[in-house]
């Protein structure tokens, strides 16, 4: 654990009266959230971005065709969850001028929080009321407002388009960003020709390899409805011809990584193996280790908590385990190094290198056969 993270969560910081705020700001949470997501939804902080001395309720509900009284609710609450402030020399008249504070700029301009905000009303936010219910029973009580699939990903073809747009910004958001450095990884320091992508979605980090180098040839190992989303999301692109599926149910125990004489150069999981228990990794890599030789490097790329530079990642971190537990699967999280090691070790390899800091608080763990 890096040395901010440790002192953030070994030492007390807060004054008596900071933690009664901090606690009362969790109890009112649901509506700090929705009324903050509501200031994105109908323009109000776009606006006071672009007014920089200010709005008041009225011009405010002239330019969003809300009531006065709709304004006035979302305006006091903005106020005290501090995304606004009011002018001092309006503060106590009727109608106060309010602009925009810097934890309200950066509710708006952030990508990551834009995207965490989407990905956490449309997928998590009514599934998270049976968060008690997951964590007791280790199933995604939560999903069954979807539908009514084991988990997430046999249903992400299905889910509502909205949702599944959130759900794929989300994942791709944090992922992508870490794309160029890890090419430089995979492909400039070992000699890459034939490459395993565990769980590839849509075939983005795929598109990815093959135009990156033009010798590259990828098989993506995934459940059939993804293989088929992969399919019809690479089409027609450069590279696409050498970007194969393989339909896998990776849950299966016995269900077995292709194989060759030769065995591919690279097996990478990106952002994929947090979508499993500790059990259910541990047989993901023994069978990834049967399809490995002895010049084999398994890449496994995870946002893992403990390795975060800045706090706020590692809270975003945690709070995302939860949408494993509700949503996702029931009993998979973002995991921590000691965690993620434990796993390699019983699998039968070791960790060679380790890459940290990539894109999004990414780290690279480049594994070998014991």
């Amino acid at each position: 654990m890096n040395r901010e993270l440790k002192k953030a969560y070994t030492e007390e910081r807060l004054s008596a009266r900071e933690a009664q705020s901090k606690a009362e700001f969790i109890a009112w949470a649901p509506a700090v959230f929705q009324a903050s997501r509501l200031l994105l939804k109908y323009g109000i902080l776009d606006m006071l971005r672009n007014n920089a001395d200010g709005l008041t309720r009225t011009e405010i509900a002239q330019r969003t065709g809300l009531s006065d009284y709709a304004v006035k609710c979302l305006m006091e609450a903005a106020l005290t969850i501090g995304t606004v402030l009011m002018t001092a020399d309006t503060a106590d008249t009727p109608n106060p001028n309010y602009t925009m504070s810097k934890t309200g700029w950066f509710l708006l301009n952030d990508p990551a929080t834009r995207v965490n905000i989407d990905f956490n009303h449309d997928v998590n936010y009514e599934g998270w009321f049976r968060l008690d219910e997951s964590l007791r029973e280790g199933r995604p009580a939560g999903l069954e407002h979807f539908g009514p699939w084991p988990t997430v990903y046999e249903g992400l073809s299905q889910l509502p388009e909205q949702v599944r747009q959130s759900w794929l910004a989300f994942d791709h958001f944090y992922s992508d960003s870490s794309f160029p450095e890890a090419l430089e990884i995979v492909f400039r320091k070992h000699h890459t020709r034939t490459l395993y992508d565990v769980g590839g979605n849509t075939g983005k980090w795929a598109l990815q390899c093959v135009g990156f180098d033009d010798a590259v040839r990828v098989t993506i190992l995934d459940l059939p409805g993804q293989i088929a989303m992969m399919r019809k999301n690479t089409e027609g692109a450069k590279g696409a011809d050498r970007i194969s599926g393989h339909a896998i149910n990776l849950l299966d125990d016995n269900a077995p990584f292709p194989k060759s004489t030769e065995g591919p150069d690279a097996i990478w999981m990106s952002q994929f193996l947090d979508c499993f228990s500790m059990p259910q990794i541990v047989s993901i890599l023994k069978r990834a280790r049967e399809a490995m030789t002895a010049t084999t490097h398994l890449y496994i790329m995870e946002t893992l908590w403990d390795r975060q530079r800045f706090e706020p990642a590692a809270f975003c971190l945690t709070m995302t385990s939860l949408y494993f537990t509700a949503i996702a699967n029931g009993n998979s999280k973002m995991y921590d190094t000691h965690d993620m090691q434990k796993c390699i070790n019983e699998a039968g390899l070791r960790i060679e290198e380790t890459h940290d800091n990539l894109g999004q608080g990414h780290s690279i763990l480049v594994c070998t056969i014991s």
